[in-house]
């Protein structure tokens, strides 16, 4: 059982408890990325059927009820590992308070489609994480490129929401939650927590509600999150999958996937579920596709992990040791942009005098080489100032999902005439400001006619992110019960402090992301 603390409320969800061997879906991991022979009959004489093949990175998706599925599959010379999926699953949670590489070409021609947006719109003042990322500024000379697709890989999104359906390109969202893609408008969010991410990207300038980080660019949704918010490994395998073949250009990854929080190399069950995941992201980058990823809520140093005590989330959780040979999917997978958070509040010396940077989320995990940028996902318990009232970030939600925190909107269209907002604070909220800073980067800089790699390759997006940065420098003061009790790792029971310099350090990476910046950039 995994505790899920999403919009004010705390609920004990416990995951699918299928037996791992009965009436599973099952990850099918080929030999040489490639698929040998007919997956379809070789898995039907296994003992199962095939879900869907995915013969570019040599995996398959089966379900099975045959106790003897997998033993079957390893007898054959051309399939590497296999491994149930439909066990467990788990979703990055929204945390509430505990208590209640180089772009050595320079710039691309930049020859996209592009226009400046206002932040005038009706609840921008409640936006206090646009300003501290200077998104007001940086709109001043692009809120993105139509041109530009955003993908928001996560619970689907609310396309009937004012504030995004002139922004989302339905034709390009699907619904990957069965391993295999079903297009269109079977991607409707219901759970709630895609449509938040959604509008932190890509919420359109329209005189109401509030703007997002690019609010000219189109977002797709691609499901891959179920109703009760769990990612199972062939959704996340299809989701990389349809947006590395649907020129999709950035996409937000805000939750963790597999059946364990640190997934390890040398467990063979773990290991083909990491593999088959890492195929895919990685093939998604080698198309073009920048992934953008959030940390995790759980206060723990991802760079030096020693415990897992959630895991698996079938409702017995063993605690276990874990190594550096164990990792969290997706932020760990190479060319993956980790992104942890911050609050509202300033770093202070012991006398309450402001310096230095923002306060790291009391949340959030951190990690030498695993962060790469911090940007904001609020904090309720040190991020309380008075333009962050309740230190949580403001977001567009559907309207039928209850929300502890909301703020309503009244709206002419007929489909959803009260237009609600939700208060949130997570890593997941901190992912989809970066993410939307990368859909500027490349409608400013892209280029439509890149014979390969998108219209900008991921690694020049992530070096324009990475140089154009804010330094945040390790605190030399923590707020009283920062140390001691709020910002104590989950798993370990302890406390990691921040190391590093200014230039990059384990808590906040390069620095918290600046749209500003990034837009004007010019190596």
């Amino acid at each position: 059982m995994r505790r899920l603390i999403v919009c004010g409320l705390v609920a004990a969800v416990t995951a699918i408890a299928a037996p791992a061997a009965f009436g599973s879906n099952y990850i099918v991991l080929y030999k040489g990325q490639t698929i040998q022979g007919d997956a379809g009959s070789t898995i039907q004489k296994a003992g199962g059927t095939l879900v869907y093949a995915y013969p570019q990175i040599g995996v398959a998706i089966a379900s099975s009820t045959n106790p003897s599925f997998r033993d079957n599959l390893l007898k054959n010379s051309s399939i590497s590992n296999a491994a149930a999926t439909d066990a467990y699953a788990t979703q990055l949670p929204d945390t509430e308070s505990r208590a209640s590489s180089s772009a050595d070409n320079g710039p691309p021609s930049g020859d996209l489609p592009s226009s400046p947006a206002t932040d005038s719109d009706s609840l921008s003042p409640l936006q206090w994480d646009m300003r501290q990322i200077h998104t007001p500024e940086a709109h001043a000379i692009t809120g993105g490129s139509p041109a530009v697709l955003a993908g928001d890989i996560d619970t689907g999104i609310d396309f009937n929401h004012p504030d995004l359906k002139q922004n989302i390109d339905v034709a390009d969202s699907a619904n990957c939650t069965s391993g295999a893609p079903v297009p269109g408008l079977a991607a409707q969010d219901d759970n709630g927590h895609g449509t938040h991410t959604a509008g932190t990207i890509a919420a359109a300038s329209n005189g109401f509600g509030i703007v997002g980080v690019a609010p000219n660019v189109h977002i797709a949704a691609i499901k891959a999150g179920n109703a009760a918010g769990f990612f199972f490994p062939e959704a996340v395998v299809c989701s990389f999958m349809w947006a590395a073949t649907h020129h999709v250009d950035v996409t937000n990854n805000s939750y963790f996937a597999d059946p364990f929080l640190f997934n390890c190399h040398n467990d063979p069950v773990q290991q083909a579920i990491w593999a088959a995941e890492s195929r895919a992201i990685l093939y998604a980058e080698q198309n073009g596709v920048t992934v953008v990823a959030a940390a995790g809520n759980e206060s723990e140093d991802l760079a030096h992990p020693t415990t897992d005590a959630t895991s698996p989330d079938n409702g017995t959780p063993i605690t276990r040791s874990v190594t550096n040979a164990c990792v969290v999917i997706p932020v760990e997978v190479p060319g993956v942009i980790g992104v942890s958070a911050d609050g509202n509040a300033r770093q202070t010396d012991s006398q309450g005098n402001p310096i230095g940077g923002y306060l790291k989320s009391f949340y959030s995990n951190v990690g030498v080489g695993v962060i790469q940028l911090v940007a904001p996902g609020g904090d309720s318990v040190f991020g309380r100032t008075p333009e962050a009232v309740n230190g949580r970030v403001l977001s567009t939600w559907p309207p039928n999902t209850p929300c502890t925190r909301s703020v309503h909107e009244t709206s002419s269209d007929p489909n959803e005439p009260t237009v609600v907002y939700c208060y949130l604070q997570g890593t997941s909220m901190a992912s989809p400001h970066v993410a939307g800073v990368a859909a500027l980067i490349v409608s400013q800089f892209g280029n439509l006619n890149s014979p390969q790699n998108g219209k900008m390759r991921p690694d020049q997006v992530k070096a324009f992110l990475d140089q154009t940065a804010d330094p945040q420098p390790c605190p030399t003061f923590l707020p009283p019960t920062y140390e001691s009790f709020f910002g104590v790792g989950t798993e370990s029971g302890q406390f990691y402090a921040c190391q590093g310099g200014p230039g990059y350090n384990s808590w906040y990476g390069n620095g918290q992301v600046n749209a500003l910046s990034a837009v004007t950039h010019s190596p």
